[in-house]
């Protein structure tokens, strides 16, 4: 018999990174009283895109909600509209999680019928203007604002969701039209604020890379090829210009592995172009929508989590953390307002995260099962997520020597009620078992 092994080695590595963000936090109208679970699972982001509902509610987040007439003086306090972004900017800060601000407007999937906000701005300076009252307002205290950390500052969000722009839920222009925006309000923002992280764009992704359609829940249509032009040429473009580019942020509603190479070939093209330091972001993904609020979601999500914690990642965030019935609300239970068992993987992963410095892990015998330990040197833990679909027997877990297995969690739950508790651990790992061994 082949021996089925994880074994964790006595090394400190490098940090746990920031992998388990998310997207718009669980708030419906003003009320920001569920934010406590993310403080209590650790979230260290919240990507602000798609906040609100349809037209970001036409009251958060988006350009046109905050700054309500593009021909106002941008550097008037009373030409922009800051009170419901306010309320919920505040109530993030307070649950200690970071936004993570995306500039631009919020998907408009009904735009055959009639598009409101995706146009490319008339003028792109005078965007980049608005864009900066903006973060003067939540960074600088302008308006009667704040002093907030918010250090990321996203451009736009998948401009390149279809080549027509007729069919563009997000960009009813051209890639060129696109650039040029980029271009000019990247330059503009980091001379204006060069401590901060100016970076884009949202890229839908690099499916083609496997030469297969974008699944379902990416929403992206069939132009995946149109993807990856759309990416070359923003690189080709941003170089010649030496426009700046401190991060760049793409999406994936893929497989893990197919995740894992997504991440590694953004890290070799943004190398091979010169931006060696470039952060990355895959700032939306998500996988097994249909399943949520089941065990089967939450350890798909613990593993993607655990995958994403060893590649060139410098950050995720899950799309999302809304209180809605979407698929893609895959945290919380629109009806009980608890949390899914999703969430507890969240949850179970922050427990790494807490310890600060990644062990090394290797694993025998056990395809599609995802583990990683961290320590701060004196405490550790070994988290597993079980995706293949099966119970596995005799699984021999080998720590680091004179440590010894202490108190073993596991996450458990359905749509209705979800959770860690403890358990033991015999040798056996059950389908679908998210499991955090303490050592």
């Amino acid at each position: 018999m082949y021996e089925k092994r994880i074994e964790v080695e006595n090394r400190l590595c490098g940090p746990v990174k920031p992998v388990n963000g998310v997207g718009q936090p669980p708030m419906r109208g003003l009320d920001t009283s569920l934010f406590h679970y993310l403080t209590e699972a650790g979230i260290p982001f919240s990507r602000l895109h798609d906040v609100g509902g349809y037209l970001g509610g036409s009251l958060f987040v988006d350009i046109p909600n905050i700054f309500r007439c593009f021909d106002s003086d941008p550097e008037d306090p009373s030409s922009y509209d800051f009170g419901f972004t306010d309320v919920l900017i505040s109530g993030l800060v307070e649950a200690g999680v970071e936004p993570f601000f995306r500039l631009g407007v919020t998907i408009e999937n009904y735009c055959t019928v009639k598009a409101y906000t995706i146009y490319p701005p008339s003028d792109s300076l005078k965007w980049a203007r608005i864009c900066e009252g903006i973060i003067r307002h939540y960074t600088e205290g302008w308006a009667n604002g704040f002093r907030y950390n918010i250090r990321y500052w996203e451009i736009w969000n998948e401009p390149d969701n279809e080549k027509d722009p007729l069919l563009n839920p997000m960009w009813r222009g051209t890639k060129e039209q696109f650039y040029d925006l980029y271009d000019t309000a990247a330059v503009y923002l980091k001379k204006r604020f060069p401590h901060l992280k100016i970076g884009g764009y949202g890229s839908c992704g690099f499916y083609a890379l496997f030469n297969e359609s974008a699944p379902p829940a990416a929403n992206v249509g069939e132009r995946y090829d149109y993807f990856m032009e759309f990416f070359d040429g923003f690189i080709d473009r941003i170089k010649a210009s030496g426009a700046p580019l401190d991060f760049f942020s793409w999406h994936s509603y893929g497989s893990i592995e197919n995740n894992i190479v997504c991440a590694n070939y953004a890290r070799k093209r943004l190398d091979d172009a010169g931006f060696t330091s470039a952060e990355i972001f895959c700032s939306e993904w998500n996988l097994d929508i249909g399943l949520k609020g089941t065990l089967k979601h939450a350890s798909s999500v613990a593993g993607m989590l655990l995958a994403f914690s060893d590649v060139p990642l410098d950050g995720a965030m899950f799309y999302d953390a809304q209180l809605s019935t979407s698929d893609y609300g895959g945290l919380f239970n629109p009806l009980t307002k608890k949390p899914f068992a999703a969430y507890y993987s969240f949850a179970m992963f922050s427990e790494l995260r807490k310890l600060g410095r990644m062990l090394p892990v290797s694993l025998a015998g056990l395809p599609e099962v995802y583990a990683k330990a961290a320590s701060d040197g004196s405490k550790s833990a070994l988290m597993i997520a079980n995706c293949s679909g099966k119970t596995l027997a005799n699984v021999r877990i080998l720590l680091p020597s004179g440590k010894a297995p202490g108190r073993v969690t596991e996450v458990f739950g359905n749509g209705l009620s979800a959770g860690i508790r403890g358990t033991e651990f015999n040798g056996n790992i059950g389908k679908n078992k998210v499991l955090l061994i303490n050592f």
